[in-house]
Order: structure tokens, then sequence, then C-alpha cells
């Protein structure tokens, strides 16, 4: 809490290069991007950080098999490079992981047809992970016996990538690694009024916690709202080609259906994408594509009904999946870039997620539209090309901003690590050793960790049960993690709430220890906050 109330004086008394509002994972690439290139930068959002879409996603960093459909080659081509480029930048967090799909009886296209599509994606992505393979009906069913091969035709198996922990802790990342190169970063910070006027942006703010109002000064502007970028654009005056249309995505977390380690892919009852996704102990399935009018959204029983009914139909399992399984659920919207010449009306199969940028030079203003997480690299980079262009100094241009440390360095952490007999200090029901988990979440930040757990063995502890966290990692995201709200923790920094059941949780005697790290004599009333919160939820 410290560390935000010194980042809110800052951003009341310094004029920056850039001010970015919105900090999911478009906002976070560019802040992370501009900061160590040289800008001074500011990053706000009226939540917490990728609180809205980038925090429900399917945690697929995939390269967009499903637009071959709508013969978007140079999108896929783009997103395959893009997905590549993760790979080999994030090899701890973006992993191989292979594709069971089944094709049903009466598909709309023959499934030898589906699988040689699978062949051309191998091809645009350079041959970078395994093969595709096809798989008769009998062989597919040794594959995974928990599928339901009564009416499927045969399938194949292919390979994309998976994002490990999830997704909104890897744009934290961002995040954090911003502010490491000296951004000033603030969570639950509003703009709520935005005028361009002799040169600078004056951005009227609001302090979400306290309810004080501030303003910021900045020479530009970068709307990286997600789906509030057009209310935001409206309140500040700009007009821009692109606007957003909704999709609504939801997801189930039960516990594990199957012990594979491989996404289940097929085709719902309305002919859409549907996912069964290995989550550690837990298994997450979905999702809906539903088009709807406004980002504020939620689960509805509908909803539920139709990722049961088709996740029943679909899977062998001991006992039909009801309710009452429902672990937690993830809802979002995808905001989808439509060019206002089009129709409001949206196509979801030839309607795809990549971004759009519309500037306005005069002020200075950038608007970044849809886009995904498997694009994230070239949207940092591209909007350092854009502020350059409006005449404002990125004194590195050519540093390289993203990425995991130096292979030295892991190295170095390992081998501490091993000395300490580190993986064998805590029980864990995840079949990842400890220090790959450190090594993911922390990058070099887990060395300091070790030094913690060698003064006191006590800090190697699990904090929660059921939860993969030890008592450092939780002092780690106290002091350098912005945990503003419980929620912060539970459910972005880290994915507690996802996989461990709400009472669960709630009466784990370590999580009472868990808020007094946090936020000391206010614990109780965050503790009671996060609980009023979640029960409107229900």
């Amino acid at each position: 809490m410290l560390h935000r109330q010194t980042n809110l004086q800052k951003l009341k008394t310094t004029l920056f290069d850039v001010l970015i509002v919105g900090g999911g994972i478009n906002g976070a690439v560019s802040a992370a991007a501009l900061a160590a290139r040289g800008a001074k930068v500011a990053l706000i959002d009226r939540a917490d950080f990728a609180s809205t879409t980038s925090s429900n996603s399917s945690n697929l960093a995939w390269g967009g098999i499903k637009y071959l459909e709508s013969h978007e080659y140079r999108l896929v081509n783009g997103l395959c490079k893009s997905r590549n480029l993760l790979m080999r930048s994030y090899p701890s967090t973006v992993k191989e992981i292979r594709f069971l799909t089944s094709i049903q009886k009466g598909f709309r296209m023959p499934v030898l047809f589906v699988y040689l599509g699978t062949i051309l994606y191998w091809v645009f992505g350079r041959f970078a992970t395994r093969p595709p393979e096809y798989l008769t009906r009998r062989r597919l069913a040794e594959a995974e016996s928990v599928i339901n091969t009564e009416r499927v035709q045969a399938g194949f198996e292919y390979s994309d990538c998976y994002l490990y922990d999830n997704d909104a802790r890897f744009v934290f990342n961002f995040i954090r690694s911003a502010m490491n190169y000296g951004a000033i970063a603030a969570n639950y910070v509003a703009s709520t009024a935005a005028t361009f006027e002799e040169g600078q942006w004056r951005v009227q703010a609001r302090d979400e916690e306290t309810g004080e109002t501030f303003r910021i000064a900045a020479k530009s502007l970068i709307n990286a709202c997600g789906p509030y970028a057009d209310a935001h654009n409206q309140m500040s005056g700009e007009t821009t080609p692109h606007h957003h249309l909704f999709s609504k995505g939801i997801h189930l977390i039960v516990d594990r259906v199957t012990p594979s380690q491989k996404v289940l892919t097929f085709f719902a009852s309305d002919g859409r994408l549907f996912f069964v996704i290995p989550m550690g102990p837990k298994t997450c399935i979905g999702t809906t594509d539903t088009q709807v009018p406004t980002p504020e959204t939620a689960v509805t029983p509908e909803d539920r009904q139709f990722v049961l009914t088709n996740a029943n139909a679909l899977l062998n399992l001991k006992e039909p999946l009801t309710e009452k399984d429902i672990i937690s659920e993830r809802c979002g919207v995808r905001p989808l870039a439509q060019h206002r010449s089009g129709s409001d009306k949206a196509d979801w199969v030839k309607l795809s997620r990549k971004h759009a940028i519309d500037t306005n030079r005069d002020s200075r203003h950038l608007t970044i539209f849809g886009g995904k997480l498997t694009d994230c690299i070239n949207v940092g980079d591209e909007i350092c090309e854009w502020i350059r262009s409006f005449g404002i100094a990125i004194p590195y241009p050519a540093r390289k901003w993203y990425g995991e440390p130096d292979k030295d360095i892991k190295e170095e952490f390992l081998h501490q690590a091993a000395l300490m007999g580190l993986d064998d200090l805590t029980p864990t029901s995840s079949s990842e050793p400890l220090t790959s988990r450190l090594w993911r979440r922390y990058g070099r930040g887990a060395i300091s960790m070790l030094e913690s757990i060698r003064q006191d063995p006590e800090e190697a502890k699990l904090l929660i049960e059921n939860a993969e966290y030890l008592r450092c990692e939780i002092k780690h995201a106290a002091k350098y993690e912005m945990i503003t709200r419980l929620e912060d923790f539970l459910r972005r920094r880290s994915k507690i709430s996802l996989v461990v059941r709400h009472d669960d949780v709630i009466n784990a005697p370590g999580l009472h220890e868990a808020c007094h790290l946090f936020f000391g004599d206010q614990a109780e009333a965050k503790l009671s906050e996060y609980i009023q919160a979640k029960n409107a939820q229900v």
C-alpha cells in the first residue's frame, strides 16, 4: 500500500511524456515498452490491473487457427509469428501444449479438410511445434477415454501454446517491469475528465479508494481502456475510425475431469469452438461467444446451462456435471475492433481479434482497439513507434523490453535452490517443482525469496491450504505488487479464487495472516470488504 501512495504523489506532481489509461494487456505492454526505452510513463486503471478482459481469457496464446476458415491468412501468419516469439521469450510461461480435437458426425466441413487446415497452420507456424496427427475414432478414444466418441467421425491432434499460471499474472508482470524502468503506475485511479490544452493532456483523476481527485499532466495520452475505450474517447472528445463490438465469453472451473495435460477441443452445439483446458488440479471449460451491447455483463443461468450441457454431451463422465460442481466462473467480454463503416451486427466467424491503433497527431492521442494476448509484443513495439512519431523523445529505441531474464540468472537461481534442497522443503499437490513455479512467477525476484527462506524456513510453508503460495510469496506481493484489495491477490496476482472454493478460501487460517501482511491495521476491514463483494455476486 505504501508503494501505491508514493506513486499517487508522483502522479500529481510530474509532467509525463505519456499517460496510459487502462492496465490490461495493451496498456501493460505499452507501459513496459515505453518505460524501458526511456520515456517518462504513467499508467492508471480505474480498477485493478488486468481486471476485465485480460483476466478472463482461455489462457491460450494461440496463432488463431479458427481464422483460417475466414481466409485471414495474413492474420494467422502474423499471430503464429507472435506466438513463436512469446514461446522463445517466455519459455517458462508460454509453452507448447497439444490440442486433441474431435469432429462430430454431420459437421459443416469434412474432417479430412479440417485436418489439412491443421497442416497449413503448422506451416504458418514455421514448424516451431510438433506436427499435427490424424486420429481415427478408435485412436481418439484410446488417446483420451474421457471423450465421448459415440457421434464422432474422427479427430486430430495439433499444437499451440498455453499460458501457465494465469493471464492476469502475465499482464501484471509487464506492469511490474514498467515500474522497474521508472514508470509510475497506480490501480483504482479513474480518469473522469480529459482535455488537451496548451500542448498537454490534463486528466482529472479520482482515487477510487479515498474519493480524492487530482490532476495528471502528460504530453500524450494512450487510451488502452479495452472494452471501455469508446466511452473514454467520448468523454475526452476524440473521434476514431474504429469502435468496439462486444462478445461475451464465460468459463466454468470444476474439479479435474481427466489427468491428461492436453486441451480437448470440440465444436459445441452452436458450431463454435469449445475447450476443456487443464488448470493445475482443476479443469476450465468453455467458452461461450455471445454478442452483447455493453461491457457490463455477467454469467447467466443460460450461459451455465450451455457449458454444462455441452460438457456432459461431449465427455464421458462418471456423473454429469451440475452447478454444484462449479468451483468458480470466469466472465469477460472480447472487445472486437470494427470500422465504423461496418455493420453493428457481427459475424463472429469473420470478425477477428486483430488490433487497430487510431491516432490523432494534433492532440498526440492514441486509442488501441481489439487485440489479444498473443500479439502483445507487437502492440508494445508499435506504440513506441507512434509515440516517437509524435515528436516525443524515445532515448533508447532499440532497447529490448520483454522476455525472461538471461539464462545465466536462471541457472544461478536454480543452483542456489538446489543447494538448499528447495523442492523438498514444501509439500505440494502440483506436479511442477517449486523452483520452476517461483521462477515463472517472479523471475530474478525469486532469488531474494531464497534468502528469506534461508533465514527462516517457515517462509517456505504454504500459507493457504490447497493454494500453491508460500509465506515468502505473500510478503513479496505485499511489498511489490500493489495489493490494494484482497481480490487483487486472490484472483489476479494468483489464481487462488479460481481453483479453491470460496468457503475454503475464507475459512483458511492463513488468509487472516495474509490480510495482515497486505493491509496491516486494515486487515479485517479489507477481508470483510472482499466477503461482501463476493456475496453480492452470488
